[in-house]
């Protein structure tokens, strides 16, 4: 999906990658990267809550959608983040976060950004060796966005989660 404004096209990735807590701050600190949004997607709930992710009965993730300049930060750079910032070979587990809402996906907005997560997603299988890739890789849909006490939480309660920085 891009995104017009003043005749700059913008475009839009979505991850999911654990607590969304930390891959905000994550893509927060990248040049090119101009907004950034935690919530809920992947799953069959609509407008879910964050308890309701939590109990694990939306089918939903944790996730952050990310609004960017591709002229300032390649699809592919934010793709590098997301795989090295988390642990893509656990089911349904980041850290001591354990749920559905938890696990590893991609949600692509439209086909080359498809083919650049098979691609990479095959690059750092490679690099792992025996141990499997289990991230999931979904065209996105709807996106929500979760409470607004949970946006840039990070920032407000100094707090990081599953941060790598690798």
């Amino acid at each position: 999906m891009a995104l017009k404004n003043n005749n700059v096209k913008y475009e839009k990735a979505t991850f999911a990658m654990g607590c969304f807590w930390g891959g905000q701050a994550i893509f927060d600190s990248i040049e090119g990267v101009l907004e950034t949004t935690v919530g809920y997607t992947g799953g069959h709930t609509i407008n879910p809550t964050y308890k309701s992710v939590c109990n694990d009965s939306t089918g939903h993730a944790e996730a952050i959608e990310i609004l960017f300049d591709p002229k300032k930060v390649r699809y592919e750079k934010l793709l590098e983040l997301f795989w090295m910032n988390h642990d893509p070979t656990t089911i349904d587990r980041q850290g001591h976060d354990i749920g559905s809402q938890y696990r590893s996906a991609i949600f692509y907005h439209n086909e080359n950004q498809k083919k650049s997560a098979i691609s990479l997603k095959e690059k750092f299988q490679k690099k792992l060796g025996n141990k499997p890739i289990v991230t999931e890789i979904y065209h996105a849909k709807d996106f929500y966005p979760a409470e607004e006490y949970h946006q840039k939480y990070y920032k407000t309660h100094n707090i990081s989660c599953h941060i790598k920085y690798e």
